[in-house]
């Protein structure tokens, strides 16, 4: 996105008010953003340029850069310039940590396969699934991709491959976890048919139906799904939506109950959008190795970071092979192709024979497309220009909660992926606001489908990954419109 210029008629900097000049060129920027002149994830004008606006030396602009960078209002992009943080929008409240009920209980997806059927006529605006826009997406670049690959090889492109998956993939697979903080070597990596046969696959590996499976809460309602086929029993465990789940809720857990896993969606997560810290990570690895749990990490949000470096992985700090990490490029890439992939550490022989016994393999032709994409360096450049869409995306949605949501509102700021988490105290009902959002033919997703026990029914969640348009900005001041009048409803309704 083109940057913003400074209004051409600018008072000039004064002397004798106290301040330097590079405090007086920061106050200046900061009252732009201040004002909405410019908007979170803009990026600011060059110093070059700001230095011949001002008439200001080019350290007084590096100066003042750095000062607004120390106040938390604009971060600094490598080979890409300065631009506006997200945190500099005045957003609403954030959500509290979790309070699920302490009780092992089976799954139960009565209620998600419900409003998954109620929503999928093509007319609906989807803001409810987590599905990015195809937009987004370099679909030409895949699909000469693919045309190239199956030229090149068109007999291997039609035969089957290799359980673990095709070479090429693995070994670009393998480079890129040295993002996420791991090494590993190529046959350590498990071509699957996206994170979801993955983490699938995983669960077939260490469970056995009647098991324990604690997971944070809320949790991603597909591994609901797999959990509730597998008849396995969920534990859900207290979640912060920044810093992810309770330590000590977990140690509990383990201390207490008969846990065979954990599964985690470790950065960006879906639906809350946590993050944890590095020493959290490796607390929650030491502590399933004290008590020799595997860990399910379910990574595929991790390379959506919108400031600073990818974080790591669980994976990262896993010494025993007790982690096994699943992703896809089904958020990044191209959610059609269908390539994910799995690194299963001990457990590599087991969920290598649960591959064959589910699907034998992945397809060749998407694997070798994928692996052409990683390997030309377009994949780090196409991420560069996907993070800051999906920022830009973000913004311009919380602003929308923030202008046309009723003040009880609360909404999560993720540092990455795609996806807010609302919650709406004084009486709010997301399963209403569902029904009455499919009237206007706007999805969203209710709280309870992300909770064994049908819990957060005042909570749902939003997807950001879809290009913004004047229809989803108008669907939003629906579904803001909607919420104030049922809790205005609510509201004469309770007896004084």
């Amino acid at each position: 996105m083109a940057h913003k210029q400074l209004p051409p008629k600018l008072s000039p900097l004064t002397v004798g008010t106290g301040q330097t000049l590079y405090e007086q060129v920061a106050d200046r920027i900061q009252s732009l953003i201040r004002e909405g002149t410019l908007a979170p994830g803009d990026r600011l004008p060059s110093v070059r340029k700001l230095k011949q606006q001002l008439s200001v030396s080019m350290s007084t602009v590096l100066e003042a850069y750095r000062l607004l960078e120390d106040r938390g209002i604009i971060t600094a992009r490598p080979q890409s310039g300065y631009y506006v943080k997200a945190t500099a929008l005045a957003l609403p409240n954030e959500p509290s940590q979790s309070t699920p009920p302490p009780q092992v209980r089976p799954v139960d997806i009565s209620l998600m396969l419900q409003l998954l059927r109620m929503g999928q006529s093509p007319k609906i605006i989807q803001l409810g699934a987590a599905v990015p826009g195809v937009e987004n997406f370099p679909v030409n670049t895949l699909n000469r991709l693919m045309g190239q690959v199956m030229r090149a090889d068109p007999i291997a492109t039609h035969s089957y491959s290799t359980v673990p998956g095709c070479e090429p993939l693995r070994r670009e697979v393998a480079k890129r976890m040295l993002n996420a903080g791991c090494s590993v070597a190529p046959d350590h990596v498990i071509a699957t048919a996206g994170a979801t046969e993955a983490y699938y696959l995983a669960l077939r590996t260490v469970t056995q139906a009647g098991d324990t499976v604690v997971i944070e809460s809320p949790s991603y309602y597909a591994v609901l799904e797999a959990m509730n086929s597998l008849g396995l029993n969920a534990l859900e465990l207290p979640t912060h939506p920044r810093e992810g789940i309770s330590l000590s809720a977990l140690q509990s857990a383990l201390e207490n109950q008969s846990v065979a896993a954990c599964f985690l969606v470790s950065n960006f997560s879906n639906p809350i959008g946590s993050c944890m810290d590095d020493g959290k990570k490796k607390a929650i690895v030491d502590l399933l190795n004290q008590y020799d749990v595997p860990l399910i990490e379910d990574d595929v949000y991790g390379d959506l970071n919108f400031e600073g470096d990818r974080p790591k992985a669980i994976k990262a700090f896993d010494t025993q092979g007790r982690v096994i990490y699943c992703s896809s490029v089904s958020k990044t890439l191209s959610p059609g192709f269908r390539v994910g992939w799995c690194i299963a550490g001990r457990y590599q022989q087991q969920v290598e024979h649960m591959k064959v016994v589910v699907s034998h393999m992945t397809a060749t032709a998407p694997q070798l497309a994928v692996a052409a994409f990683f390997a030309n360096g377009g994949y780090d450049r196409h991420l560069r220009s996907l993070c800051r869409t999906y920022q830009q995306q973000m913004n311009r949605m919380l602003q929308a909660i923030l202008d046309y949501f009723p003040p009880e509102t609360r909404v999560t700021r993720p540092d990455g992926g795609h996806i807010l988490w609302v919650d709406i105290t004084g009486g709010f009902d997301a399963l209403e606001l569902f029904e009455s959002a499919i009237q206007h033919n706007i999805s969203i997703a209710p709280g309870p489908m992300f909770s064994a026990s049908n819990g957060y029914q005042n909570c749902f969640r939003l997807n950001t990954g879809l290009p913004w348009s004047e229809d989803i900005n108008q669907a939003m001041k629906t579904l803001g419109s909607l919420a104030k009048k049922q809790l205005a409803r609510k509201v004469l309704a309770d007896p004084l």
